[in-house]
């Protein structure tokens, strides 16, 4: 019993102290957590982690009153990225851990959120008792009215929410203004599937990814920041220019079927994207031979893989909107198994190529690891 020592941890996990007191975490010790709590209860009266964090200083005081060896600190997470968020987390409570000299945790928490964080401090100390904070208040239509408004104005949550919706409005108002009403509903049943299917397999990621490696770009000053404004210039042209030609080649009536329509966009759509890839890959991989030539030849082979999937794409395009007969289609029906035959063949040459061009570089590279061994 003498050797224990309690931590009460309050966890703060979308960083409501970070976000909105400017408080840098972890904050460790009675009188730095009530300082953190006035600081974040005097910009937001409201926020539940202020009645958090005073409940951890009290559930503190209650086991110092007891004569035990106690410690209270608040450890926070990140407002909108919460993977980044937990592993910062698990790195302050580490931190924690080892300037206190903890062996048990008495966990408080303001609501089923910052629950998801329990296993990552359970695989770190020993945690004892959990307390969640309800805050009691009366529930009317007043109050029901502007809880969703503080969850619209929270980007956590509008981001996800609002930009679906509002982008199938403008998708279903410009196809009724255009005089196709048929094809509004099936563009906004496509646009929200499409925006749950990324959700729900975790692409959104990899656009957060990208974002990320562009503000990157942007403060370095590397040559990726000029090709990747480029191919995102070509990605907007590419979409007008599908969503144009879903528009010219749409087959309605009897023949309407959503793949048509997917088809008629990507003959617009995937020229221009495939070229996008290009020239941001380009980039990549000209800073990638100027500065980390480790990583140079895995990422060769991209841009010949992006170019043979963007032929295969185009050419299936091609061959079903020609064989159908898409209305003011270009190329006629008999051509259409030609220009499949020749994309699918030029995608294959283009996957060949791509990897002679992978392997004559992992030689050139392991014929210099030669050379420079009996030289060392």
């Amino acid at each position: 019993m003498a050797d224990r020592r309690t931590l009460v941890l309050s966890v703060d996990r979308d960083d409501d102290l970070g976000f909105k007191a400017c408080l840098e975490g972890p904050v460790v010790g009675r009188e730095a957590c009530l300082a953190a709590a006035n600081a974040l209860a005097l910009v937001d009266p409201e926020d539940s982690d202020v009645n958090a964090i005073f409940q951890a200083v009290k559930v503190a005081d209650g086991l110092a009153a007891k004569s035990e060896e106690v410690e209270v600190a608040i450890v926070a997470g990140d407002h909108l990225h919460m993977v980044e968020g937990d592993r910062k987390i698990a790195r302050d409570l580490e931190r924690v851990i080892a300037r206190i000299g903890a062996t048990e945790c008495i966990l408080v928490t303001d609501g089923a959120e910052d629950d998801f964080v329990l296993p990552i401090i359970q695989s770190r100390i020993a945690v004892s008792s959990v307390r969640r904070v309800v805050v009691t208040q009366m529930v009317n239509l007043e109050g029901t009215y502007y809880i969703l408004k503080k969850l619209i104005d929270d980007p956590k949550i509008s981001r996800p929410l609002l930009v679906p919706v509002g982008l199938a409005m403008l998708l279903f108002a410009g196809a009724s203004l255009l005089g196709y009403p048929d094809m509004a509903t099936i563009a906004v049943v496509g646009v929200i599937g499409v925006y749950l299917l990324f959700r729900g397999l975790g692409y959104e990621d990899i656009f957060g990814s990208s974002y990320r490696a562009l503000v990157t770009s942007l403060s370095h000053g590397r040559f990726t920041l000029v090709t990747n404004l480029a191919a995102l210039l070509l990605v907007v042209i590419g979409a007008i220019t599908g969503v144009t030609a879903t528009v010219v080649h749409y087959m309605g009536g009897d023949q309407a079927n959503g793949v048509f329509m997917v088809l008629a966009f990507a003959y617009g759509a995937v020229p221009w994207w495939v070229v996008a890839a290009l020239v941001s890959q380009s980039g990549r991989i000209i800073d990638l031979w100027l500065g980390e030539r480790g990583d140079f030849r895995r990422i060769l082979l991209l841009p010949f893989l992006t170019l043979a999937a963007g032929l295969l794409v185009y050419g299936a395009a091609i061959y079903v909107l020609a064989v159908n007969r898409a209305p003011e289609f270009p190329i006629l029906a008999e051509a259409g198994l030609q220009y499949l035959i020749a994309l699918s063949l030029a995608a294959l040459v283009s996957f060949a190529v791509g990897l002679w061009i992978q392997r004559s570089a992992r030689r050139a590279e392991q014929a210099e690891d030669l050379v420079r061994v009996p030289a060392e």
